[in-house]
């Protein structure tokens, strides 16, 4: 009797036979960031939830009759105000372009055309790095910031306003990794220093936050109150959103608007 469980549609654990029979037309890429995530979250969160939501939603994207493969996630991303924190790395954005680049091109050199970029971390800005790969790439990518979908799930599941380890994140990591989540009794509170030039927060304006300067803790808003009840509903949420993409664009013939490819001669 074999005890061989390795799931077809991720790359990962995956055979060459089981990919064959699969015959992937969309390639999901999960990319996160090593960094602080507070004093209770470990520094690979964002790699844990990238995995997390694409294994789900992959999984349940094919039993719907897409044909999805779930690639490794990509571990590193732009970090660069975050450099005072042990241990984190950061990829410029020239860095993150040559592999999204050479992932997009391998893939295509396969016949799959079709690539989600299912990004798990805000500092990574992705919009342009597409533009530049399709125009020198025959290939069409989705960008899914995934911290985006659902708006209104914070007020719908009472979460405490944050961005970075706080409660969102916390309760998610305390339902899909909860050996990794220490005694919330030895977080750090999430608290921020004030803005005292407020003309820069308002909407159309950006600046980059320096993360030293910004938080003491690393981490952007309280996470005390998380529990694995919340984490469990996120993520539900979050795989309802992020299914029908999958399915959709693998299902979806070429020509499909927005489904356009570019093929220069």
């Amino acid at each position: 009797m074999s005890d061989h469980t390795a799931r077809q549609y991720v790359a990962h654990e995956a055979t060459y036979k089981q990919l064959l029979e699969l015959k992937p037309n969309v390639a999901v890429l999960p990319w996160g960031a090593t960094e602080g995530h507070n004093y209770h979250l470990p520094h690979g969160t964002d790699v844990v939830e990238a995995n997390a939501l694409g294994e789900a939603a992959v999984g349940r994207a094919n039993e719907q009759g897409a044909r999805c493969v779930l690639l490794p996630c990509v571990p590193f991303g732009n970090n660069n105000t975050q450099l005072t924190q042990v241990a984190t790395v950061t990829m410029r954005t020239r860095t993150q372009l040559a592999v999204l680049h050479d992932v997009a091109d391998s893939m295509v050199k396969q016949g799959i055309d079709r690539v989600v970029l299912l990004n798990f971390h805000g500092g990574n800005e992705f919009k342009p790095l597409i533009r530049d790969v399709m125009l020198d790439l025959p290939v069409f990518i989705v960008l899914i910031d995934a911290f985006k979908l659902e708006p209104t799930l914070r007020d719908e599941t009472g979460l405490a306003p944050g961005s970075h380890a706080d409660e969102f994140e916390t309760s998610l990591m305390m339902h899909v990794a909860p050996q990794w989540v220490a005694p919330l009794d030895g977080a750090g509170d999430g608290g921020t220093t004030p803005n005292a030039l407020p003309a820069l927060k308002q909407p159309g304006v950006w600046c980059p936050r320096d993360w030293a300067a910004l938080t003491k803790d690393t981490g952007d808003g309280d996470p005390r109150a998380a529990t694995a009840e919340k984490g469990k509903r996120i993520l539900d949420a979050l795989v309802d959103a992020t299914t029908p993409v999958l399915v959709e664009l693998s299902q979806a013939s070429e020509g499909d608007y927005p489904l356009v490819i570019r093929r220069w001669e």
